[in-house]
């Protein structure tokens, strides 16, 4: 890939006190490509490649020694890991430092497709959290879901909203995460197309846009919750400028996050009010360009009424859960259609709240489908990880993994453990999805589309 990077934005990078353009530029000629996961340890606490070195700001990601292909892996499929950028990975250091982490609160991640940044809190918060995973571009919200699925927590609410919605919930949101539409040009050393459509016209527009969702969405966050605030551009009018404008509107503090000196991200310091913020540049630190801060709402904030909601029965046969789920006392069930939803029990009232002023594509996990006679078990029962560990399953190979995942007719001969009915697929000990065996043949039930359709 050739890169020329625009003048205007290195010119404006130069302004910075000790920016060191040579090397910047020189990194984005190399072009070189680094590839890191973060695992997800409720499914798999080894890390499936060799050679993996730790990120050193967040403890379940690795950077691996090439790119593999992850579409022949079944344990991606499976939701073992994430392929995520190390840099944005640092949300996690910010959740350890903010004393969020493992802890029980309310958290939106406003922005969230494809899913990186929602996987890392439900990973770092915890199945005690409820998280809100919100984007307003309906394709991007379907790959966002998808993502959620494979990680396998039934405490995730995905909606599919304008920013402005969530003003209908004041004072509700312990934690709200903004990682901003923005020009890209922290992309630049990945994507050909993020140079050619960069321009300093495109970067007052994202800096608008930015003041415009977090305009309309900051008020949903409670008093002393916090804003984490992030971009992948270079440009302070998306960046330091925002958050000046912030402390400028609204009744906010900035917060300082610790770093270690050898990670290599710069701390910054915005133009009037001194808040802080974390830069990292790739000739600096092993990641892309990424722009993060963090912020305290310091004001009173008025809520919404919170009446008490009375519940009607679900529908749902009281052995259904039990059969299919460990811990089911810990969820609620509904119908919706004639699909049963488990949900956690702590937070039943607080979807009723949100069936009033969101559109909820997916809230908790969908088990399966009730017959009327019995449970027709669905993927996101599969990659759940309140899943029962004794229910009927095979172990596969490799090659036989990668047929299931292409939805492909799949033989007796390969399923001698299971002599009839609903049986998961495994592999490396970890469920795929679902086959019925029956007596001369295995019906393959992968989503056909999620099923791998290339290799």
């Amino acid at each position: 890939m050739s890169n020329f990077l625009p003048n205007a934005l290195v010119e404006r990078l130069n302004e910075q006190e000790g920016f060191d353009s040579e090397a910047f530029n020189k990194v984005h000629e190399q072009g070189d490509q680094i590839t890191s996961i973060r695992i997800n340890s409720l499914k798999q606490n080894s890390v499936p490649f060799q050679n993996a070195h730790p990120v050193p700001w967040c403890d379940k990601g690795y950077y691996l020694p090439d790119r593999p292909v992850f579409t022949l892996d079944p344990l991606y499929h499976a939701g073992c890991y994430y392929v995520q950028e190390a840099s944005s990975m640092f949300v996690a250091h910010i959740l350890k430092e903010i004393a969020l982490e493992g802890n029980a609160i309310r958290a939106l991640d406003l922005c969230a497709a494809p899913g990186g940044k929602s996987t890392l809190l439900a990973s770092y918060l915890g199945r005690e959290s409820l998280l809100v995973c919100n984007e307003v571009i309906k394709s991007r919200a379907n790959i966002l879901l998808d993502n959620i699925v494979r990680w396998g927590t039934s405490n995730i609410v995905v909606t599919n909203n304008d920013p402005s919605t969530f003003g209908r919930l004041p004072g509700y949101f312990d934690l709200l995460l903004i990682d901003a539409p923005c020009s890209g040009s922290g992309m630049f050393r990945k994507a050909q197309e993020a140079i050619d459509e960069w321009s300093l016209a495109n970067v007052k527009l994202c800096s608008d846009r930015q003041k415009r969702i977090v305009g309309e969405s900051i008020s949903t966050l409670v008093k002393d919750g916090y804003l984490i605030y992030s971009t992948c551009s270079y440009s302070k009018e998306e960046n330091e400028d925002i958050l000046d404008w912030i402390l400028t509107e609204y009744g906010f503090e900035s917060i300082p996050i610790a770093l270690d000196s050898n990670w290599g991200i710069e701390e910054t310091r915005s133009a009037s009010h001194r808040a802080f913020g974390y830069r990292f540049y790739p000739h600096k630190a092993k990641g892309e360009g990424f722009f993060v801060a963090v912020l305290r709402k310091k004001e009173d904030q008025s809520t919404f009424s919170r009446k008490r909601s009375k519940f009607e029965k679900s529908g749902v046969p009281p052995h259904v859960v039990s059969e299919w789920l460990a811990q089911s006392s810990d969820f609620t069930s509904f119908m919706h259609g004639d699909h049963i939803h488990i949900f956690p029990k702590k937070y039943q009232e607080d979807l009723k709240w949100f069936q009033q002023v969101l559109y909820i594509k997916q809230a908790g996990t969908i088990i399966g489908k009730w017959t009327g006679r019995e449970l027709v078990p669905y993927h996101d029962l599969a990659c759940s990880v309140h899943i029962k560990t004794d229910l009927p399953a095979q172990e596969l190979s490799l090659d036989l993994a990668l047929q299931f995942l292409r939805k492909e007719s799949m033989h007796a001969g390969d399923f001698t453990g299971v002599k009839s009915g609903w049986c998961l697929v495994r592999y490396k000990g970890v469920n795929l999805g679902w086959v019925k065996v029956l007596p001369n043949r295995i019906n393959n039930y992968y989503p056909k589309e999620v099923r791998i359709i290339n290799l």
